[in-house]
Protein backbone atom coordinates (compact mmCIF):
# COMPACT_ATOMS: atom_id res chain seq x y z
CA UNK A 1 0.00 0.00 0.00
CA UNK A 2 1.37 3.70 -1.13
CA UNK A 3 1.46 6.21 1.97
CA UNK A 4 1.45 10.04 1.84
CA UNK A 5 3.07 12.29 4.31
CA UNK A 6 2.09 15.08 5.75
CA UNK A 7 3.03 17.16 9.24
CA UNK A 8 1.68 19.67 11.35
CA UNK A 9 0.71 21.38 14.23
CA UNK A 10 -1.42 21.98 16.94
CA UNK A 11 -1.57 25.35 17.40
CA UNK A 12 -2.22 26.94 20.60
CA UNK A 13 -1.56 29.90 23.12
CA UNK A 14 -2.35 30.49 26.43
CA UNK A 15 -4.76 34.22 27.19
CA UNK A 16 -5.24 34.69 31.00
CA UNK A 17 -3.72 31.10 31.92
CA UNK A 18 -6.27 29.71 29.70
CA UNK A 19 -4.85 27.66 26.75
CA UNK A 20 -6.64 28.15 23.37
CA UNK A 21 -6.44 26.20 19.93
CA UNK A 22 -6.55 27.24 16.63
CA UNK A 23 -8.97 25.34 14.43
CA UNK A 24 -9.04 26.30 10.75
CA UNK A 25 -11.42 25.92 8.24
CA UNK A 26 -10.20 24.56 4.58
CA UNK A 27 -11.71 25.47 1.46
CA UNK A 28 -13.13 21.84 1.07
CA UNK A 29 -15.83 23.25 4.23
CA UNK A 30 -14.18 20.77 7.13
CA UNK A 31 -12.64 22.17 9.98
CA UNK A 32 -8.82 20.84 11.24
CA UNK A 33 -4.99 21.88 11.90
CA UNK A 34 -2.53 23.54 9.69
CA UNK A 35 -0.70 20.84 8.15
CA UNK A 36 0.79 19.85 4.32
CA UNK A 37 2.75 17.71 2.71
CA UNK A 38 6.70 17.23 3.21
CA UNK A 39 8.93 18.73 1.07
CA UNK A 40 12.54 16.40 -0.36
CA UNK A 41 14.98 16.63 2.55
CA UNK A 42 12.81 18.14 5.87
CA UNK A 43 12.36 16.60 8.82
CA UNK A 44 8.90 16.31 10.18
CA UNK A 45 9.53 19.22 12.85
CA UNK A 46 10.91 21.35 9.41
CA UNK A 47 7.40 20.25 7.62
CA UNK A 48 5.27 21.68 10.69
CA UNK A 49 7.06 24.80 10.89
CA UNK A 50 6.41 25.63 7.35
CA UNK A 51 3.39 24.34 7.05
CA UNK A 52 2.00 26.45 9.95
CA UNK A 53 3.96 29.32 8.89
CA UNK A 54 2.59 29.38 5.23
CA UNK A 55 -1.34 28.45 6.65
CA UNK A 56 -1.62 30.59 9.48
CA UNK A 57 1.07 33.19 9.33
CA UNK A 58 2.69 31.87 13.18
CA UNK A 59 6.06 31.53 14.38
CA UNK A 60 5.34 28.74 16.58
CA UNK A 61 7.61 26.56 19.20
CA UNK A 62 7.11 22.85 18.52
CA UNK A 63 6.85 20.74 22.01
CA UNK A 64 8.16 17.59 22.44
CA UNK A 65 5.15 15.28 21.85
CA UNK A 66 4.68 13.73 18.26
CA UNK A 67 0.99 12.51 17.47
CA UNK A 68 0.25 10.42 14.78
CA UNK A 69 -3.12 10.14 12.49
CA UNK A 70 -3.37 7.64 9.32
CA UNK A 71 -6.59 7.29 7.29
CA UNK A 72 -6.98 5.86 3.60
CA UNK A 73 -7.95 8.55 1.00
CA UNK A 74 -11.30 8.09 -0.47
CA UNK A 75 -9.96 9.87 -3.77
CA UNK A 76 -6.50 7.28 -4.19
CA UNK A 77 -7.81 3.48 -3.90
CA UNK A 78 -4.70 2.43 -1.84
CA UNK A 79 -3.30 4.97 -0.65
CA UNK A 80 -3.16 5.76 3.23
CA UNK A 81 -2.01 9.12 4.31
CA UNK A 82 -0.19 9.80 7.36
CA UNK A 83 -0.07 13.03 9.29
CA UNK A 84 2.41 14.10 11.92
CA UNK A 85 1.25 16.30 14.64
CA UNK A 86 2.95 18.34 17.07
CA UNK A 87 1.86 20.84 19.85
CA UNK A 88 2.93 24.06 18.78
CA UNK A 89 2.67 27.52 20.95
CA UNK A 90 2.61 31.12 20.28
CA UNK A 91 2.30 33.79 21.16
CA UNK A 92 1.71 38.19 20.82
CA UNK A 93 1.48 37.12 17.18
CA UNK A 94 -1.74 38.30 14.76
CA UNK A 95 -3.18 35.18 12.64
CA UNK A 96 -2.76 35.02 8.59
CA UNK A 97 -5.13 32.76 6.67
CA UNK A 98 -3.55 31.82 3.49
CA UNK A 99 -6.65 32.32 1.56
CA UNK A 100 -5.55 29.66 -1.60
CA UNK A 101 -6.35 27.20 1.18
CA UNK A 102 -8.04 28.57 4.16
CA UNK A 103 -11.48 29.83 4.99
CA UNK A 104 -11.07 30.98 8.28
CA UNK A 105 -9.71 30.14 11.93
CA UNK A 106 -11.06 29.76 14.79
CA UNK A 107 -9.29 30.70 18.25
CA UNK A 108 -10.97 28.45 20.70
CA UNK A 109 -11.58 26.57 24.17
CA UNK A 110 -10.86 22.70 23.65
CA UNK A 111 -14.34 22.20 24.58
CA UNK A 112 -15.49 24.73 21.28
CA UNK A 113 -12.66 23.28 18.96
CA UNK A 114 -14.64 19.26 19.91
CA UNK A 115 -17.34 20.97 18.88
CA UNK A 116 -15.77 22.69 15.25
CA UNK A 117 -13.68 18.88 14.73
CA UNK A 118 -15.71 16.86 12.28
CA UNK A 119 -13.37 13.80 12.68
CA UNK A 120 -12.80 11.24 15.27
CA UNK A 121 -9.77 11.58 14.90
CA UNK A 122 -9.04 15.42 15.03
CA UNK A 123 -11.28 14.79 18.08
CA UNK A 124 -8.37 12.17 19.42
CA UNK A 125 -5.18 14.38 18.70
CA UNK A 126 -6.64 17.18 20.13
CA UNK A 127 -7.47 15.81 23.61
CA UNK A 128 -4.43 13.74 23.73
CA UNK A 129 -3.27 17.36 22.91
CA UNK A 130 -5.01 19.00 25.81
CA UNK A 131 -4.07 15.97 28.27
CA UNK A 132 0.00 16.39 27.31
CA UNK A 133 -0.37 19.94 28.10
Amino acid sequence: MKQEKSCGGVVFTRENGKIRYLIIRHLGGHCGFPKGHMEPGETERETALREIWEEVGLRVSLLDYRLVDSYPLPNKPGVTKQVIYFPAEFSGQSIRIQPEEIQESHLVSYEEAMALLPFPEAKRILTETQQFL
